[in-house]
């Protein structure tokens, strides 16, 4: 079996799914995993997916192509990729949420934070959200591993300093395991 990274942005419209799953069917390819979403207009998709070892990447790929132009999409890309290592779910223990004023840093400086200790990030979701006669509020969300060498207590208070040199709130609970 072979993996690939299939990647596509453009402009939000229906069928674009419709249009990728069925290329894909064609071709015998499962999508494994996937996340798909809207950013300012603008619809963006990032699949795993699993094809037959016999599979003509080629031919595939100028498919794919034939999409991106039907539907008008800035972009589609397929990576060929290693052997993937066996399917690990890994948990969240804990979500964290920022927010503040918009300005650039913000998600670096947290990001930064949680790397130095060694933090996993299994999702990370932010938003701009406008706001009549004030200026736009930032939205950060994320679930994180915490590991074992590290005290939610510590976590807390690390992203305490972060915020502060930031100017914007955050915020940390353990996740809610019935929910994954």
């Amino acid at each position: 079996m072979r993996h690939f990274a299939l990647s596509a942005i453009g402009r939000d419209k229906p069928g674009i799914v419709a249009a990728v799953a069925a290329k894909l069917l064609k071709h015998g390819i499962n999508i494994e995993d996937s996340e798909m979403t809207i950013l300012r207009g603008h619809f963006t998709m990032t699949l795993v997916v699993s094809a037959p070892d016999e599979i003509e990447a080629g031919s595939l790929q100028v498919d794919l192509e034939a999409v991106r132009k039907r539907l008008g999409l800035d972009a589609i890309s397929l990576d060929d990729l290693a052997e993937p290592e066996p399917a690990r779910r890994t948990v969240p223990s804990h979500v964290v949420t920022v927010y503040g004023a918009d300005h650039p840093g913000i998600v670096h400086a947290v990001t930064a934070s949680l790397a130095e200790q060694e933090i996993n990030i299994t999702d990370l979701t932010t938003r701009l959200v406008e706001q009549e006669d004030r200026d736009p509020l930032y939205l950060l969300t994320m679930e994180i591993v915490l590991p074992d060498a590290v005290e939610p207590n510590d976590l807390e208070a690390m992203l305490k300093r972060v915020g502060d040199e930031q100017a914007v709130e955050v915020s940390v609970r353990p996740s809610d395991r019935d929910l994954l």
